[in-house]
């Protein structure tokens, strides 16, 4: 199958489901999607050719059929689906299912879920999430990976991470961190997400930008096209 990937989102009680923003995510540590897979170096929200008639197909073609089918072999099942999906001319085709949220991609889709995560999570677990409301933000988010240089082969870590302070109008999503004598360090391979809003996704990818350059670490490494593509 020829086309552009995108992750779609469900949470269900076994019974209903939401739909939660979509995600484009970017998984190669090289610039134009070139050298060894990564756990995800960026992932933007929403995205642009998801459009409602396309999303009406994937509502109709893979989720509906995926609840039926869960159903009809007596599956209860409870939590996030993630359909990792491919648009090819227009119509969507499943490349993998995942029994959770992605990585990146939660880091560019739950900051746009304005209503409140926990009450949708309540939901599932009362049954009745068919009662509850979600509330989508309609900006942009985009977030962007910074890793230790030599990820997702060999690197160093342990080192103090700068000026995470100083940046503004983002959300820092805490991956390879941890405190050692006082101050924050690496301590693994992906280290931080930096998210941003934007009313356009260049604007959103601009904020997200911005901010990754004010944070500083030896051997800091991210991807500089996330959303080259779109």
């Amino acid at each position: 199958m020829k086309g552009i990937e995108l992750s779609v989102f469900i949470i269900t009680d076994g019974n209903s489901y939401k739909l939660l923003p979509e995600a484009k995510d970017y998984k190669r540590i090289g610039a134009g999607d070139t050298g060894l897979n990564t756990g995800g170096m960026g992932a933007v929200s929403p995205v642009p050719f998801a459009d409602v008639a396309f999303m009406e197909k994937v509502r109709t073609t893979i989720i509906n059929p995926t609840m039926s089918g869960l159903k009809s072999e007596g599956i209860e099942y409870k939590g996030f689906i993630f359909f990792g999906l491919i648009n090819v001319k227009g119509d969507p085709f499943v490349i993998e299912y995942n029994a959770r949220l992605g990585d990146p991609e939660s880091e560019a889709i739950i900051p746009r879920i304005k209503s409140d995560l926990f009450d949708l999570l309540e939901g599932v677990a009362n049954g009745d999430l068919d009662k509850r409301i979600i509330e989508i933000d309609d900006r942009y988010c985009a977030a962007v990976m910074l890793a230790s240089g030599g990820y997702p082969g060999h690197y160093e870590k342990g080192f103090e991470i700068r000026g995470s302070g100083r940046t503004n109008d983002c959300i820092l999503f805490h991956a390879g961190t941890k405190i050692a004598d006082g101050k924050l360090v690496t301590s693994g391979g992906r280290v931080l997400a930096v998210s941003a809003f934007g009313k356009t996704l260049k604007d959103a990818l601009e904020g997200s930008y911005r901010n990754a350059g004010l944070v500083e670490f030896r051997n800091i490494y991210y991807r500089t096209d996330i959303g080259f593509d779109l």
